[in-house]
C-alpha cells in the first residue's frame, strides 16, 4: 500500500459513520432578474454595450444586408467563416469567404480581415457570450486571432439571464470560450490595450423575429 492509498483507507475510515448531509436551508436564486424576455434582452444589450462590445439588433430578413454593411465598414477583404455557418448570412457581403481548414496555422488566420459565428449562449446578467465549438461557430482559435469578430445570438433561444442558468443548458465537456466584451488588458499603470488576447472589435447581432 502506497502513501495516496493509506491516505484515502484513513479517509473513508472517518467518514463511515458519519450522518447523511443535511437538506439545503433554503432554494437559492438563480437570477437576479425578472422572467421577462423583453426585460432580458434589454439588461443582455446594456451589459454586452458595456462591455465595449458594439451591438446591433435585427431580424432574419435583414441580416444578410446588416451583415454586409457592417464588413464593409471595417474594409473586409476576407471573412473566416465556420463550416456550418448558415450561407444567406453572408449573402450580401462582398469580402472573400474563408473556410476554416484543421491545418491552418495562427500566422495564416492572422490574414484574414474578419471573423463571423453563431454562439452557444448569450447571459444578460454578466454580458458574456458562451462559444462551445459548435459547427455554426467553429475552432476556439478562430474567434481569438483576427482582429474583428461578429456573433450572432438567436433570440431568445440563446439568451439566459444568469451564469447558473447558462450552466445548466451548457455541455461542460465542450471547449467553452467564455467572451465579455473585446479583448483587453491594462498593465500596472491602468492604460488598458485592446486586442491582445482576442479580437479588439466585437460586434454582437441580437437576431430576433
Amino acid at each position: 500500500m502506497n502513501s495516496r492509498e493509506r491516505i484515502l483507507a484513513r479517509v473513508r475510515t472517518a467518514v463511515a459513520d458519519a450522518p447523511e448531509a443535511p437538506a439545503p436551508a433554503r432554494d437559492y436564486l438563480t437570477s437576479h432578474t425578472a422572467d421577462d424576455p423583453d426585460t432580458v434582452l434589454d439588461l443582455l444589450h446594456e451589459n454586452l454595450a458595456d462591455y465595449r462590445a458594439i451591438v446591433h439588433r435585427t431580424d432574419p430578413a435583414a441580416l444578410p444586408a446588416l451583415l454586409g454593411r457592417l464588413l464593409a465598414e471595417r474594409g473586409a477583404a476576407t471573412v473566416l467563416v465556420p463550416p456550418a455557418l448558415p450561407p444567406h448570412w453572408l449573402s450580401a457581403a462582398e469580402p472573400v469567404r474563408v473556410q476554416d481548414m484543421p491545418g491552418a496555422t495562427a500566422a495564416e488566420l492572422d490574414q484574414v480581415d474578419s471573423v463571423v459565428t453563431g454562439c452557444a449562449l448569450a447571459i444578460a446578467e454578466t454580458g458574456t457570450l458562451v462559444l462551445d465549438g459548435g459547427p455554426d461557430q467553429g475552432r476556439r482559435r478562430i474567434t481569438l486571432i483576427p482582429d474583428h469578430h461578429i456573433c450572432v445570438v438567436r433570440v431568445p433561444d440563446q439568451v439566459v439571464a444568469s451564469v447558473p442558468q447558462a450552466m445548466a443548458r451548457l455541455d461542460p465537456t465542450r471547449p467553452l470560450t467564455w467572451i465579455s466584451g473585446p479583448s483587453a488588458t491594462s498593465d500596472i499603470e491602468l492604460d488598458r490595450v485592446e486586442g491582445v488576447h482576442g479580437p479588439r472589435r466585437l460586434e454582437v447581432v441580437l437576431l430576433g423575429d
